[in-house]
């Protein structure tokens, strides 16, 4: 029998929920605070662990860290549905923590039985879900060391990726998982396909010009770069973020699994721990080079259209950048989701004509498979981050398996394998990837 431990200082919140699991099945112990559930995880050995944050002697957030360093777990927070409520939340995923959900606040139709019935159905997911205990222990140990990083100082840069000469021929994205630290191997030599102006020009519009697999782009040719996750994602995503130097000039999008009331904050973390320029995507907004967005939770986020830009100062490093204009979309969902990656990368296979990636990180299920067929049938480059680095394994693996993948990597080697396949210059820094342990 599946075992769950239920952290709260509410004997009637320990109550409803443990009885809810209890009758779904599952073996389930209690904790009254972060002190006993350190150590009732060890003695219990839950496969899951519900976690509230607020709590007397030991909060949630610190147990996260303590449970993360000692005994690796599935932790769902349940976190008060405020602002501080969703700060502290966002800390204890970047502590190790897998999930979280909402509790009821009282101002809506949605009450405490409507939080135990989420609650079963998470930890359904969570303990069917393929999930790396590497993976959780390795995020948790580099998370909050991350998090205190400058990523603004000019000394931080990231590593030269490995270089593609090396690539061994015939590597299938099936084929490509790699160990940590291991070189990533990589299908296609081409990080994206195609396209030359015919003529100068200030900017080009996407329905203008035609991507074909047999023409390259200039490797100072600034790409667009579409990022997908969900379950155990946001961790992964500040990490890359932080090591995304601002010199490669890439227009970057997020589709990250969350609710409305978390995106923005999700987005201002991101830019806090970059060199980029993040923020909540908004309908209509434009992103340029050096920019980010975040697809705003509860909307699709679609790109509309997109220009490439001829930099007459080829001194700068780049030939061409690009932008996009992007739109929100409360249309239907999409594997039950919105904002779903399909949709944001779908719509940047049709619209961007210049150097595109996708690249699809930890989360459940298959959403991003799709996108991924589609950015690799437009030209473009795809990554996948691999199973041992994953928490959850579903999307990367959903995605490896339409065999349109051309590299799958550890999450250190995202940013090296996106170097590699877009710049022609040694970025300075020795780290290859390695993980931050």
């Amino acid at each position: 029998m599946t075992r769950v431990l239920v952290v709260d200082d509410s004997r009637f919140m320990r109550t409803v929920i443990g009885n809810a699991l209890t009758k779904a099945g599952y073996e389930v112990e209690t904790a009254t605070n972060g002190v006993e559930a350190v150590d009732i995880v060890v003695s219990f050995d839950p496969a899951v662990v519900t976690m509230d944050v607020e709590m007397p002697e030991m909060g949630g957030i610190e147990a996260v860290e303590r449970i993360m360093a000692d005994n690796p777990t599935l932790i769902l927070m349940l976190s008060a549905y405020t602002g501080e409520g969703t700060d502290a939340t966002l800390d204890a995923l970047e502590r190790g923590a897998i999930d979280f959900l909402h509790k009821p606040d009282g101002s809506g139709s949605r009450n405490i039985g409507h939080l135990a019935d989420a609650v079963v159905a998470k930890v359904d997911e969570l303990a069917a879900a393929d999930v790396s205990s590497l993976a959780l222990a390795r995020a948790a140990a580099s998370a909050h060391a991350t998090s205190t990083r400058v990523a603004s100082s000019s000394s931080t840069h990231v590593a030269d990726a490995p270089s593609r000469s090396a690539t061994p021929a015939g590597t299938t994205g099936a084929d490509a998982s790699t160990s940590i630290g291991s070189t990533a191997s990589s299908v296609n030599s081409s990080p994206a396909g195609p396209e030359t102006p015919s003529a100068p020009s200030t900017a080009t519009p996407a329905a203008d010009r035609t991507r074909t697999d047999t023409d390259e782009f200039s490797e100072t040719d600034a790409p667009v770069i579409v990022i997908g996750a969900s379950t155990g994602g946001p961790k992964i995503v500040e990490r890359l973020f932080a090591r995304l130097p601002l010199a490669l000039e890439a227009t970057v999008v997020v589709v990250q699994h969350m609710p409305p009331e978390f995106t923005d904050r999700f987005a201002a973390r991101l830019d806090a721990h970059s060199e980029y320029a993040v923020r909540e995507a908004t309908d209509g907004a434009r992103i340029g080079p050096g920019e980010a967005v975040v697809a705003a939770g509860g909307s699709h986020l679609r790109v509309t259209d997109s220009e490439r830009e001829i930099d007459p100062d080829t001194t700068a490093g780049r030939t061409c950048t690009q932008s996009l204009r992007v739109a929100l979309d409360d249309g239907e969902r999409r594997h039950g989701l919105r904002p779903a990656i399909d949709v944001t990368m779908e719509t940047a296979a049709e619209q961007v004509a210049g150097p595109l990636c996708g690249v699809v990180l930890t989360g459940m299920g298959s959403d991003g498979a799709a996108g991924i067929e589609a950015i690799q049938g437009a030209g473009g480059y795809t990554i996948a981050q691999n199973e041992a680095t994953s928490p959850v394994f579903g999307i990367p693996c959903q995605a490896i398996e339409t065999g349109c993948v051309d590299t799958v990597v550890p999450d250190t080697g995202v940013v090296p394998t996106i170097l590699n396949a877009f710049t022609a210059a040694d970025t300075g820094n020795g780290d290859e990837g390695e993980s931050d342990d």
